[in-house]
């Protein structure tokens, strides 16, 4: 059958000799039809095809199965595995996955909400958003939400964050127990979560009496924020003998710094990531970083979500995971202060 448009369901239902309800009794799943009409139905669907319209599926039953997916920055490959668990939660119950992103600018976060919901998503996922928490709250106020990379605080929105403090204080540990003092943190901006970690490592070094050594380089959750942190960080004197950046991609700017200073990490100065992303395992990186369950991250997103959907759930949750760190090649004791040369080494004066 070509006829220069889309087969409808009343062409599927003349097409098998049935009725139009009986079609999508069929294309539903419904097990109360006979498998004779069954076939015949399923048989004209192929034979055409017919492709549900979903959207008008939904507006019949409320509910579409489909889970919307926010993500701040399709860059980051946190990202990656955390969509990569939503993905097989979803499918496992039966659930597609509708994606779009924000690209880490505000506006457009609330104009992709905003196509999601439009495209009647059954509930919302956000990662690492942006946005403040009263436009979070008002997109709960039409689905579930669930928050992911930050914590949430409203009844109505649902999260699924890692323990900063957690991972902050593991790497200061660290980078004490190598021996190193002055250590400095390349802080995450306006990123989700970037303030928990930021006060992680604060206190992190508070523990470990390194008050005194506190120092913060302004930096963002990307390759060039960690570059510019990292510069303004090997500016100073006395030059930090250990860098924590606020995560993976931009330890790797931070490393860019680092040898564009002329320097080598960890020769003369150890680096952490956070993560623990595909980049940081790379042989020629081989990065020390702390570890997300990210794939798990996104699972439990989705049972947060399908909870509320399906059970109506009112009381919120709030899942935090215990991160691990894992030691690699970038962190080592710090160089050893250079005692100037005795009269006897030093070179001969030219006449």
């Amino acid at each position: 059958m070509k006829t220069g448009r889309r087969p409808t369901i009343d062409d599927v239902a003349r097409h098998a000799g049935v009725s139009k309800s009986l079609v999508s009794l069929v294309v539903r799943g419904d097990s109360h039809v006979s498998p004779e009409r069954r076939a015949a139905a399923l048989r004209a669907v192929a034979e055409l095809g017919y492709r549900p319209n979903a959207m008008a599926q939904g507006l019949v039953q409320k509910r579409t199965r489909i889970v919307g997916v926010l993500v701040s920055d399709l860059n980051n490959p946190f990202f990656a595995d955390v969509i990569a668990g939503i993905q097989a939660r979803a499918r496992s119950l039966g659930y597609r996955v509708l994606m779009n992103t924000g690209d880490r600018i505000q506006q457009h976060e609330d104009e992709a909400i905003e196509t999601l919901l439009q495209l009647r998503v059954d509930g919302l996922i956000l990662g690492s958003p942006m946005m403040e928490s009263a436009q979070v709250v008002r997109a709960s106020k039409e689905v579930p939400v669930v928050v992911v990379g930050r914590p949430a605080r409203a009844a109505s929105v649902d999260s699924v964050a890692d323990d900063d403090a957690a991972g902050a204080l593991a790497v200061v540990k660290h980078c004490v127990s190598l021996g190193h003092r002055r250590i400095a943190h390349i802080d995450g901006g306006d990123g989700a979560g970037a303030l928990e970690r930021r006060r992680g490592y604060e206190e992190a070094m508070r523990k470990m009496k390194l008050s005194s050594e506190i120092v913060v380089g302004r930096g963002a959750y990307t390759e060039a924020g960690g570059y510019q942190g990292a510069r303004e960080l090997l500016e100073r004197r006395p030059r930090p003998t250990a860098i924590f950046a606020a995560n993976d991609l931009a330890a790797i700017g931070a490393l860019n710094a680092i040898e564009e200073s002329g320097l080598r990490a960890p020769h003369d100065i150890s680096l952490v990531g956070y993560d623990n992303t595909s980049l940081a395992a790379m042989r020629h990186l081989s990065l020390t970083t702390v570890h997300q369950p990210r794939h798990d991250i996104g699972q439990m997103a989705v049972d947060l979500l399908i909870e509320r959907i399906r059970g109506g759930r009112v009381k919120p949750r709030r899942v935090v995971l215990a991160p691990t760190l894992v030691v690699r090649s970038t962190t080592a004791p710090p160089p050893r202060e250079r005692a100037p040369l005795s009269r006897a080494h030093r070179a001969p004066k030219s006449r």
